[in-house]
């Protein structure tokens, strides 16, 4: 299934399902037997069989559906980020041909430590995006990026998973785009702590929060056979594929659960996929996004998630495009 969070023109946030090209209100159409907010509802995992029941009870009829009152055309509500608020963000550095090629890019191999196990950040979780916001250039910032990744959302807490079980402990998948400003963070990263301003405006989720079950006919042994590209202005800059990652979400799931725990809704990013942003390709390639560029990010299964660069601005991280 694939989840969403809405607004309907009320101008509260609602959560729902995609259905076809409709979304379905999952509060209002259960009559209130289902949360109103999917964090709630990621908490609350005993209610995916009411959702699978009433999704069998509506059918598979887009005109069937269109009858029902909380049943909104897609064009007409706006989607926001799925998870708007998690918990926490952890983004991860899992793609060989990402690191290597970024670190070639400053003269450096690639640490053998990288090869013993999985490293990750801690973002700003309270600077999260959806789909179709303005992501505002940081003041400071010259060489904003992108960063084709996929991301994972936790749905039950646990502490110490193996990797093994770790996929029992994901909700759903959706796309990340983990922009960068690049020449804040390269200054940063000389001190030997961070990323830290370098990343900390901005971070796209969306377009919806897809379940396990959707990728199980793309599933190649313990990766998925996803295609990942990016393009800027409609021209594709970015191809890869999340198969080919190093470190697999179990992987990943075990190391940021060592000692300590992991909650439903936090999401972990998977780290940028080879080709994946601006820094690997080089501004010979493409030069650095300026307002007015729209970044559209692709992932077979998981949609498009589109964002638009807007002004710097003193007020405001993002607003509708």
């Amino acid at each position: 299934m694939k989840f969403v969070t809405f607004d309907n023109g009320s101008g509260e946030p609602r959560s729902g399902w995609l259905k076809d090209h409709v979304i379905i209100d999952m509060h209002a159409i259960s009559g209130g037997r289902l949360p109103r907010d999917l964090l709630d509802f990621v908490r609350q995992q005993e209610h995916m069989a009411d959702v699978v029941r009433i999704d069998q009870d509506l059918g598979h009829d887009v005109e069937e559906l269109s009858a029902h009152e909380a049943v909104y055309a897609l064009k007409d509500v706006i989607l926001c980020a799925p998870i708007p608020k998690p918990p926490s963000v952890r983004d991860f550095y899992a793609f060989e041909a990402h690191v290597r090629t970024a670190r070639q890019r400053r003269g450096l191999d690639v640490v053998p430590e990288w090869y013993r196990f999985p490293v990750f950040y801690f973002t700003n979780h309270q600077a999260i995006i959806g789909p179709g916001e303005q992501v505002r250039r940081p003041l400071a910032c010259t060489s904003l990026d992108y960063e084709l990744e996929v991301a994972c959302v936790i749905g039950k807490e646990g502490k110490n998973i193996s990797t093994s079980e770790a996929e029992s402990y994901i909700f759903g998948y959706c796309i990340m785009n983990d922009w960068s400003a690049r020449d804040i963070q390269r200054e940063e990263v000389k001190v030997g702590l961070g990323p830290a301003k370098g990343k900390d405006f901005a971070t796209s989720l969306g377009p919806y929060l897809v379940t396990v079950d959707e990728l199980e006919q793309h599933r190649a042994g313990e990766r998925y056979d996803l295609t990942m590209t990016a393009r800027v202005n409609g021209v594709e800059l970015s191809r890869g594929n999340f198969r080919d990652i190093h470190y697999t979400f179990g992987d990943m799931i075990a190391r940021a659960s060592a000692d300590a725990t992991l909650y439903p809704g936090d999401v972990i990013g998977s780290g940028t996929v080879g080709t994946g942003c601006i820094l690997e390709l080089g501004t010979e390639v493409h030069r650095w996004l300026e307002p007015g560029d729209v970044v559209e990010l692709e992932v077979t299964g998981l949609g498009v998630l589109r964002n638009v660069i807007g002004e710097s601005s003193v007020c405001g991280l993002s607003d509708r495009s």
